[in-house]
């Protein structure tokens, strides 16, 4: 298993067979084993309605729609996380540097933060939709 982020105790733990059972195998690689999803796969990445985005982990809300944009990516795209819902490492594979943003409750890797998004708050959290259900307002 990729060790980047579990050398903190979440909130949330679970074994790695326990986590294989909860998730289909496309979410254990991407949230368990640091994975990317193919560019424009995800189902999430065209969702407008209001709601909430909640990993798909344990639940927890990571962002709200307001805060969803179109970066052209490929991946859901946004500009702020709920306060306290995720958390940062610096990610160093593929041969850069990049940060990787997990969630805060159960280290799930979600995906990575990016300086270049829009106003007001200039990030782009780029995530695998993979990592996330959506909860219609």
């Amino acid at each position: 298993m990729d060790t980047r982020t579990t050398d903190k105790t979440y909130p949330v733990t679970r074994t790695e067979e326990e986590w294989r059972r909860l998730l289909t195998p496309e979410q254990y690689q991407v949230m368990r084993r640091h994975g990317t999803e193919a560019p424009g796969s995800c189902s999430l990445l065209h969702e407008k309605r209001a709601g909430a985005f909640v990993c798909a982990g344990c639940g927890q809300k990571l962002f709200v729609g307001k805060t969803k944009f179109e970066s052209g990516t490929g991946w859901p795209s946004f500009n702020d996380p709920v306060p306290g819902a995720v958390e940062t490492t610096t990610d160093r594979s593929w041969g850069m540097v990049r940060t990787e943003v997990h969630c805060s409750r159960c280290g799930s890797h979600l995906g990575h933060v990016f300086p270049d998004g829009p106003p007001p708050t200039g990030q782009r959290y780029c995530i695998n939709g993979v990592a996330l259900t959506f909860e219609p307002e």
